[in-house]
């Protein structure tokens, strides 16, 4: 089982095979480090898109020599961002990465009806794996990044992806907690009523082999204790693998607190599309978006 972020580095470079990443409008210094960083190790080949100067200027920076990646030239990033996507579509890039782009314009390039790279009919939306020391393992979120208000059928998908990716870290049964400010369902809170739906789909085993409960908040997902204390009984049992967020609005202020005021590094990719898709703010540090290019080529 994968138990650590650099477990999961480890297990990538020990299958000695080399993903090409396109990245859209690639002239950012976390980016370019995180990229350097994974072609030093072998398990990527690097396509740059952006302004070729600039580019240069961060790569000499971070000791990547030009033979070791490709430029294409970008007037915007607009552009950049449909050129990334277009090599994905056409097989000359495994993994579509956002750089110094705005995430709204890199998402229209994705999600171009004619352009883009989402499979057929389905829901796109963002699985995160958090590495937290004040936490026994690593715990999945979603949706920190896509989706503002997920409705039933979205929350459903998110779920479905998130067990996915928790399976490819070879969680075999995980444990999934629907979050909300409170464990009683609500007609004040509409997620607590699709939870109810989504544990009664969880015991007739739509969701496939995993636990399932909720509406929990963040202590009885994550604390053995406050269950004892609450007198509250879970089959989640304060041990939570995943996190499911009833908004974007509660799950991204979630993550970026750990990560500003926890030490947590995270991992994380856009599902639903064809080819693995890496979505990281403009903030987050070089490790986690290394990190985030190890993930996407396991799953790629």
């Amino acid at each position: 089982m994968i138990a650590s972020l650099e477990q999961l580095a480890a297990t990538v470079r020990a299958l000695k095979k080399k993903h090409r990443i396109a990245v859209a409008w690639a002239q950012d210094a976390n980016t370019i480090g995180a990229i350097s960083r994974a072609v030093g190790e072998g398990f990527v080949e690097a396509i740059m898109i952006g302004n070729p100067r600039e580019i240069t200027r961060i790569t000499n920076e971070h000791g990547l020599k030009e033979n070791q990646y490709t430029i294409i030239n970008s007037e915007n990033e607009t552009d950049a961002s449909f050129e990334a996507v277009r090599l994905a579509k056409s097989g000359a890039a495994d993994i579509v990465m956002k750089g110094l782009v705005g995430t709204d314009i890199f998402l229209k390039a994705v999600m171009d009806k004619e352009r883009g790279i989402m499979l057929p009919d389905a829901v796109l939306s963002y699985v995160g794996v958090i590495q937290i020391p004040a936490y026994n393992k690593l715990l999945f979120i979603t949706d920190p990044a896509v989706i503002p208000f997920p409705d039933l059928g979205q929350k459903i998908s998110m779920a479905r992806y998130a067990i996915e990716m928790a399976r490819k870290f070879g969680i075999s049964r995980p444990k999934i907690a629907l979050i909300g400010a409170s464990e009683k369902v609500s007609h004040h809170f509409r997620s607590s009523i699709d939870y109810s739906e989504m544990v009664r789909m969880a015991e007739g085993g739509q969701f496939n082999d995993c636990i399932m409960d909720g509406p929990l908040d963040i202590f009885l997902a994550c604390d053995r204790k406050s269950g004892e204390i609450k007198g509250v009984k879970t089959p989640v049992d304060g041990d939570a693998d995943i996190l499911l967020f009833p908004s974007l609005e509660s799950s991204n202020p979630f993550y970026k607190g750990l990560m500003l005021f926890a030490g947590g590094e995270l991992a994380g990719l856009i599902r639903g599309t064809l080819k693995p898709v890496i979505v990281m703010s403009r903030s987050e540090s070089e490790k986690s978006k290394y990190y985030c290019i190890a993930l996407a080529s396991l799953l790629d």
